[in-house]
């Protein structure tokens, strides 16, 4: 649920804090206050795309702040929990908005991409626009809601992927049918490549251990000459380090006696002849070991030439030698492949077929819920003055399928201009296919998972007794989730748990948006100004305090 909603500098809002409650509210007031603007903040907030333009004028940057309270929001807080977010029954989501169109996202204080944001953000508030009516008269739209209504997004998306599958393997085939000559000289070609890359035999490994091993016997001589003439003067030579070190350690112990100052001294030096020592063994370990090796020294050069060889040939650096070789095993691989015709087409079959079974699935359970979806509409629009109205969802076969599915979804209204079932941008007018819209996001709302639901101004062209239908079953649907409906209507402003209205004010020649929390004689007034216009009477007022007593 929606607890608390921070607006900074957004459009005509410098700052707004909005402690929201549960049940069913309404966000009130003139048109142009700035009602929908509180829509839009939080849409931002959730993820919607963004510009500078919402910025306030002579403010650097934009800032909504949205918490949630996730005791009703569980996948909300298994989304949190599955990317390492802290959850800890709270979601505070912050969206911050620069001059310069960059925005920034953060979770739970987290900075978060804004995909994450809008992933969090299906869980939480499901916002019904006021133009959604017009929509839902595209096909697309209409397929949407229904498999949203229906949960059958995860099955459609296995329905694409297969679909893909079946695409790529049909393109693959269509170009080995034709092009089998090329296929062949390419084949032929990766052939000998990959055998001479083989018979090479060379890893990275080996490139680095044989240059190492080429330097040390390219320079085995100087390395042989150096390691005596070092022995020679520090260990064997008549004027050898050692022993002139070992004479000055054992002199400064004898002078300690004399003078304790010295002892710190002796020390350092017999330490500096322990570590000669250790010095000279491991030079004398070395010199026997290092030899003049003339056989070996060629074999390396002749290896080093034979790398370099194929490198140039294939006009490559010496270590991406393997890694070619990989590429050009894996391509042999697809190109064989492509040139085996018959196994090409049962790929093509197997793909296919997948296709149809995961087609035909969701095809199944589109029925149902069309089926479903038709009766729970066609019930809802009886008590919207649409009387005799029946709504149906139409699966239209599609030759072949598509990423989709097998059918095209067709919303369709019998009864209302005529007894056939005809389009729904066919039948309805605009002030009945408002009904029908309202319908359909009441029906789909109570099957949806989300805790939050927002309707910004989805009445409009409704009024009289459609007016308090509207609001007794949106105060219906906030006895089971959070409800907040942007409305000129008092019908559904009356229904409402709470009710907050907003108005423009002038602050320092700006014009600014304000909210304030109505209640007692504040919400008689407003009702009144939504029932009388500019001359408010007693009897408005009286008309007001009646249709609150109902609510």
């Amino acid at each position: 649920m929606l607890c608390r909603l921070t607006i900074r500098d957004f459009v005509l809002v410098d700052r707004i804090e909005l402690d929201f409650q549960a049940g069913f509210g309404t966000l009130t007031g003139e048109t142009g206050a700035g009602k929908s603007i509180l829509v839009d903040a939080l849409a931002f907030a959730l993820g919607d795309r963004a510009d500078a333009s919402l910025i306030r004028a002579g403010s650097e940057r934009a800032e909504v702040n949205a918490e949630f309270d996730l005791a009703v929001a569980p996948a909300a807080a298994d989304w949190l929990r599955a990317h390492d977010l802290d959850a800890q029954g709270v979601l505070l989501l912050r969206r911050v908005l620069d001059a310069n169109g960059r925005s920034r996202a953060y979770l739970n204080g987290s900075p978060v991409t804004v995909q994450q944001l809008r992933e969090v953000a299906e869980s939480l508030v499901d916002i019904h626009g006021q133009h959604a009516h017009q929509s839902l008269l595209r096909s697309e739209a209409q397929r949407a809601l229904l498999d949203s209504h229906a949960a059958l997004e995860p099955l459609l998306a296995e329905v694409a992927g297969a679909w893909r599958q079946w695409r790529e393997a049909r393109t693959l085939l269509d170009a080995a049918s034709n092009g089998l000559e090329a296929l062949a000289i390419e084949r032929e070609q990766l052939s000998w490549q990959v055998r001479e890359l083989q018979t090479l035999g060379f890893s990275t490994e080996e490139w680095l251990t044989l240059n190492e091993e080429h330097q040390r016997l390219a320079h085995a001589a100087s390395l042989v000459e150096g390691a005596q003439s070092s022995l020679q003067v520090l260990a064997e030579g008549d004027s050898a380090c050692e022993a002139q070190v070992a004479g000055v350690a054992h002199r400064l112990q004898d002078l300690s006696e004399y003078d304790p100052a010295l002892s710190e001294i002796a020390a350092l030096v017999q330490s500096a002849q322990a570590e000669l020592a250790e010095a000279i063994s491991a030079l004398r370990r070395y010199a026997d070991r290092v030899e003049l090796d003339p056989q070996r020294l060629a074999e390396a050069e002749r290896r080093i030439d034979a790398v370099l060889g194929c490198a140039r040939k294939f006009r490559c650096s010496p270590v991406e030698l393997p890694a070619l070789l990989v590429r050009w095993q894996e391509r042999l691989t697809i190109v064989g492949q492509a040139a085996d015709i018959a196994a090409l087409e049962q790929r093509v079959a197997a793909a296919r077929a997948q296709y149809e079974q995961l087609a035909q699935q969701l095809s199944g359970q589109r029925a149902k819920a069309a089926a479903a979806l038709g009766r729970d509409v066609s019930q809802v629009m009886q008590q919207l003055a649409l009387g005799g109205g029946r709504f149906e969802v139409g699966l239209l076969p599609v030759d072949g399928g598509n990423a989709a599915g097998m059918e095209q979804i067709e919303f369709r209204i019998a009864g209302l201009a005529g007894s056939e079932p005809r389009s729904l941008a066919k039948v309805a007018s605009g002030g009945e296919l408002s009904r029908i819209s309202l319908a359909i996001q009441v029906v789909a709302s109570q099957a949806a998972r989300v805790p939050t639901l927002i309707f910004d101004e989805v009445d409009v062209g409704i009024g009289g007794g459609v007016a308090e239908v509207v609001g007794r079953l949106l105060r219906e649907l906030g006895a089971e989730r959070q409800v907040l409906c942007v409305t000129h209507l008092p019908q559904v402003a009356a229904r409402a748990n709470w009710q907050w209205q907003v108005s423009k004010v002038a602050v320092a020649d700006q014009l600014r948006s304000h909210v304030a929390t109505l209640t007692g004689e504040a919400r008689v007034e407003e009702i009144a100004r939504m029932l009388g216009g500019v001359e408010i009477t007693a009897i408005t007022r009286q008309h007001a305090r009646e249709m609150l007593k109902l609510s």
